[in-house]
């Protein structure tokens, strides 16, 4: 179980892990160029595209989903000439916001994607025992309210996560159609 006063030093804004999902493609552009709404004292906050090849062709991935490559097979995979593309992505974002699982990585990682799926916008966690994110969850439906803000928690005992967000020590995805 994490600690609920842990501070929160780095946090990563990533859109487009899959290119053909928009909406935080253009966010993290908009940020990229005006950062200053994301910025807060004590705080680094890096906006980053996660798959540009194929925000730039708009399709989901190029040779695999790049949001179930952060597996430790993949991520230690040797780098050479024929590694999928996003596999070798994979490995660049676990370099500059992990490694996963270590002290190093990110504290936070925001994963924006989109959705056909009559969802709204909805967080999406991986852990009901990180006291971090219930508390981060709990401050953003208060702060939304009256709007609604559904929690999906797709938590598996046996299921180790392979997301991009999950090189973080604390991951959360956001769905918005």
């Amino acid at each position: 179980m994490s600690s609920p006063c842990a501070r929160v030093r780095r946090v990563g804004l990533f859109g487009g892990t899959h290119g053909n999902e928009l909406s935080g493609v253009l966010l993290v552009r908009h940020w990229q160029q005006d950062g200053a709404e994301i910025q807060r004292p004590g705080v680094e906050v890096k906006p980053f595209l996660t798959n540009p090849r194929a925000v730039e062709r708009c399709t989901r991935y190029i040779d695999c989903d790049l949001n179930r490559v952060f597996d430790p097979e993949s991520l230690g995979r040797p780098v050479m000439e024929d590694i999928p593309y996003e596999v070798r992505r994979a490995q660049e974002i676990n370099h500059i916001f992990g490694p996963k699982g270590s002290d190093d990585a990110y504290d936070l990682i925001f994963d924006l994607h989109n959705t056909t799926s009559n969802m709204g916008g909805t967080i999406i966690l991986e852990n009901s025992r990180d006291d971090f994110t219930i508390q981060m969850v709990h401050y953003i439906k208060n702060a939304l309210a009256p709007e609604p803000c559904p929690v999906l928690l797709i938590e598996h005992p046996s299921l180790k996560y392979a997301t991009t967000r999950s090189v973080a020590k604390h991951p959360v995805g956001k769905y918005q159609i």
